[in-house]
């Protein structure tokens, strides 16, 4: 285990930085969502990406606790996007 306050290591800050790349480009997906909404071709696009190359129908079940269902692929992406949750699946 490191000592609170040394760097990272090599390895640390490989995966700290993927991570933060990650993290990044799901806020900008997020803001493409917030700016142009989910039947922009380009969100479109980007749910389908994220789902194989077909968009879900609803409703979305997902693991969530007190949130168990959404009524569409786009309610479920717009709450992960307002929650800051870009890596919750159904």
């Amino acid at each position: 285990a490191q000592q609170p306050g040394t760097p990272l290591s090599n390895q640390e800050y490989h995966q700290f930085f993927k991570f933060l790349q990650i993290t990044i480009q799901a806020s900008t997906a997020c803001h493409l969502r917030e700016l142009y909404g989910c039947k922009n071709s380009l969100v479109q696009r980007l749910d389908e990406y994220e789902n194989h190359g077909v968009i879900p129908p609803g409703p979305i079940c997902s693991e969530l606790p007190g949130n168990p269902f959404f009524r569409n692929f786009c309610t479920f992406s717009l709450y992960r996007c307002i929650m800051k949750k870009y890596f919750l699946k159904v």
